[in-house]
């Protein structure tokens, strides 16, 4: 319980700050997004006895906007995201995030993106929206899985995500996590607890081959792939 109540306050105190500065940091939002990645990210890892290790990282170049996939097993992904990604990143959230308080009015705020899961006619309307996004120079991410994983297994990815990707012509970058649901797990009560969460950065995927598009799902497919090659590796 304490543990929970430090974490609500951390990040009530955070998003707080964060709004409270939004309207002096421009159209995008990059010093309320900077803050989440050099203050309340590794704030709540380091209050969970969390350790960050980073692999991969040079095989981006960081300098253009990609599309980040990713698989999801804790809400400390995104923590360990935020940190990680060396630019301002912005993430493909659920519907019901927006009446989260202080988490929904700093995803607002800050221009992350919010879907209503499996309703197609919010499918098109989301990959509209993160091809703008993406088209604009900025960076997102996203779990293909459409949801966390409880057993630790990898999902299949979802290929109608990707879209965007291929509608704005920037590159798929495949990201295995490991070890954030062993910090804090999907089932029972918040209860973080210390270990490893390792973030490794695949080679970027490109969404054109001969001129042509590659199709949504072979590209989900291709990252998933190299998603589970590396989770693999580090076994």
């Amino acid at each position: 319980m304490l543990q929970l109540a430090v974490g609500l306050v951390w990040t009530a105190a955070w998003i707080t700050l964060a709004l409270l500065l939004r309207p002096l940091s421009g159209p995008q939002a990059r010093l309320p997004l900077r803050m989440a990645s050099r203050c309340w990210g590794p704030g709540l890892l380091l209050l969970a006895g969390a350790r960050l290790e980073v692999e991969g990282a040079d095989n981006v170049d960081w300098s253009r906007p990609c599309l980040l996939v990713a698989n999801h097993q804790s809400i400390f992904d995104i923590c360990a995201l935020f940190r990680a990604v060396p630019v301002p990143l912005r993430f493909l959230l659920k519907e019901e995030m927006k009446r989260v308080p202080f988490v929904g009015w700093y995803a607002r705020a800050t221009g992350m993106l919010f879907i209503v899961r499996d309703n197609a006619r919010a499918g098109a309307l989301f990959r509209r929206q993160a091809a703008a996004v993406l088209e604009g120079g900025q960076s997102l991410c996203l779990f293909p899985e459409g949801t966390r994983s409880r057993s630790g297994e990898v999902g299949p990815f979802k290929g109608g995500s990707l879209q965007a990707a291929i509608d704005a012509g920037v590159a798929v970058v495949p990201v295995a996590l490991q070890g954030a649901g062993r910090v804090l797990p999907a089932e029972g009560f918040f209860q973080a607890r210390p270990g490893i969460i390792r973030v490794a950065f695949g080679k970027p995927i490109p969404v054109r081959e001969d001129g042509v598009p590659v199709r949504r799902q072979v590209l989900a497919d291709r990252a998933r792939d190299v998603v589970l090659a590396m989770l693999k590796a580090r076994d």
